[in-house]
C-alpha cells in the first residue's frame, strides 16, 4: 500500500499507561485522518486481537471513510498466530501485517524462521496480503535479505527501518543497501546521538524527521517508495519529558512536522 502515513508509534506515549486518558485506536484513527495521513500502521497494539467483528468492521469503515488505508503490525513468526493476524487483515481490510523474528519468548533459526513462513505464507498469497519482516538490531540485515530469497513468495519483503540496526553497528545506508530491493514497507524514524548528561556515553534517541543522522534522500533513491508503491509510516523514539503535557505536546508536534517534511519530499 502506497502513501504517506503514521502508526500507533506515532502515539506512542498518548495511548500508552502513563496517559491519564489513553486514546484509543479510533481516536487515532481520527487523529490521522485529521493529519491528512493516507495510511495507518496498527503495530504492536496487541489490544486489537481481542477487537469483536463488529468493532474491526465499524473501524475498518471509520478509516474508509477517511481515506486511510489499514496496515497490521506484530511480533513472532508462530503460524498461528500469523493466521490469527491474517484474519484480521481481512477483516480490516489491510494489505500488510509487518512482524519480527523474535518475541521475547521465541528466538526461531534462520532454518526454523522460513519453515514458519513457507507454512503460513499461501494463505496471505491467496489473501493478496504481504508480510514485511522489520529490520531490527537482533537478526543482521544480511540474515533478513537470505531468509526472504530462501522462501521465495511475492507476498513475504523487509520493512526498513534503519534506525534499529545501528544498535548492532550497521550503518544506516549499508542497510539500505542490504534491503533496498527487498523493501515492502517503510519506518521513517529520524535519530541522533547525545552525550548523556554526565558526558559519560552517548544516547541515541529520535529527534523530528530530515534533522538527524537518517539519510533520506539516499534512502529515497535507493528503495523509491512512491514508485514501487510503498508506504512510508511515521513513527518516533521520543523519550518521556517529565509529564504528560510536553510529552504528548511534542509528539504531536513531531508527528505535525514528519508529516510536512515527507509531503515535500
Amino acid at each position: 500500500m502506497s502513501g504517506i502515513g503514521l502508526g500507533t508509534y506515532a502515539f506512542f506515549w498518548q495511548h500508552s499507561a502513563r496517559a491519564t486518558e489513553p486514546l484509543s485506536l479510533e481516536q487515532m484513527v481520527d487523529r490521522a485522518i485529521g493529519l491528512g495521513a493516507e495510511v495507518f500502521q496498527i503495530c504492536d497494539y496487541p489490544a486489537v486481537e481481542r477487537f469483536d467483528e463488529q468493532r474491526l468492521d465499524a473501524l475498518a469503515a471509520r478509516a474508509r471513510a477517511g481515506g486511510l488505508a489499514l496496515e497490521l503490525g506484530t511480533r513472532g513468526l508462530a503460524v498461528a498466530h500469523l493466521e490469527n493476524y491474517l484474519g484480521l487483515a481481512r477483516r480490516l481490510g489491510a494489505r500488510l501485517v509487518r512482524t519480527m523474528l523474535t518475541t521475547a519468548t521465541s528466538r526461531p533459526t534462520l532454518a526454523e524462521a522460513a519453515r514458519l513462513l513457507a507454512e503460513a505464507l499461501p494463505g496471505y498469497e491467496r489473501a493478496g496480503v504481504t508480510v514485511a519482516l522489520e529490520t531490527y538490531e537482533q537478526v543482521p540485515s544480511a540474515d533478513l535479505v537470505a531468509l526472504v530469497d530462501r522462501v521465495g513468495s511475492r507476498n513475504l519483503g523487509i520493512c526498513l527501518d534503519p534506525a534499529n540496526c545501528v544498535a548492532a553497528l550497521e550503518h544506516p545506508n549499508q542497510v539500505i543497501d542490504t534491503v533496498a530491493e527487498h523493501v515492502v514497507n517503510l519506518h521513517m524514524k529520524d535519530f541522533r546521538f547525545t552525550r548523556d548528561e554526565s558526558w559519560v556515553g552517548f544516547r541515541l534517541a529520535s529527534c523530528p524527521l530530515g534533522e538527524g543522522l537518517l539519510d533520506l534522500d539516499y534512502l529515497f533513491a535507493r528503495v523509491r517508495p512512491a514508485e514501487r508503491g510503498i508506504s512510508r509510516i511515521i513513527e518516533h523514539w521520543l523519550p518521556w519529558q517529565g509529564d504528560e503535557v510536553s510529552t504528548f505536546s511534542l509528539e504531536n508536534r513531531w508527528t505535525e512536522q514528519g508529516m510536512t517534511y515527507l509531503r515535500r519530499k
